[in-house]
This record gives C-alpha cells, sequence and structure tokens, in this order.
C-alpha cells in the first residue's frame, strides 16, 4: 500500500553534486512532513534533512547545512535532496521515510507513523 521508492543515488567524485529523489505513493502525500537518512556501513542511521507537510519548512543536519536541499513537489508526490559540494563522508545509503523519526537529528518534527523506502546508494569517491 504505502510506497517511497528513492532514487538517483550512484557513483560521484568529491565536489560534484547529485539530486536524489524520493517518490510516494499509497498514502495522502501532502500530509506527511518526509525526510532523508543515511547510513554508512558500520554506522548508524542518521537524519540529513527533513520538510514540513504544511508550511515546508526545512531542516538540516549540521553536517549538510549549506550544501544539501531538500524540497517537494505536492502534485507529483515527490520530495527531492539537492547534494551539492559531496565530499568521501556523506557515502552512504540514502533513505527517505514519513514523518520525520529524530534519529539523532534535533528537528522538531518527529511524530506520527513512519514508513521507510528501501534507499538508494550514493557513493562519493576522493
Amino acid at each position: 500500500e504505502v510506497q517511497l521508492v528513492e532514487s538517483g543515488g550512484g557513483l560521484v567524485q568529491a565536489g560534484g553534486s547529485l539530486r536524489l529523489s524520493c517518490a510516494a505513493s499509497g498514502f495522502t502525500f501532502d500530509d506527511y512532513a518526509i525526510g532523508w537518512f543515511r547510513q554508512a556501513p558500520g554506522k548508524e542511521r542518521e537524519g540529513v534533512s527533513c520538510i514540513s507537510s504544511s508550511d515546508g519548512s526545512t531542516y538540516y543536519a549540521d553536517s549538510v547545512k549549506g550544501r544539501f536541499i531538500i524540497s517537494r513537489d505536492n502534485a507529483k508526490n515527490t520530495v527531492y535532496l539537492q547534494m551539492n559540494s559531496l565530499k568521501p563522508e556523506d557515502t552512504a545509503v540514502y533513505y527517505c521515510a514519513t514523518n520525520c523519526p529524530t534519529y539523532g537529528s534535533s528537528w522538531p518534527i518527529g511524530y506520527g507513523m513512519v514508513y521507510w523506502g528501501k534507499g538508494t546508494l550514493v557513493t562519493v569517491s576522493s
């Protein structure tokens, strides 16, 4: 029923850019905050960015502020993560999820039913 499908990952050199997409279906998309998370091998999953469902407020982990931009297109049921100035430490599987659970972040949303996508791999080479 509920599906979140990430795409746009791949291999890029340090300093490059990628745009990830999270395509949602099976729920009323514009009622949900949507977040991006990442997990590197041997590391815990961490919150990267979140965008609210109503006023479009955005939140970012300190590690990506100024480099990543989250946006949403409710007409397309899609959330994007524009990643610029990529660093090798950005290498991880990136997931999108509903309602922005905290996962180490300090954003204030973190409420409601959480559904996860399967992830897309981002590899940043040096």
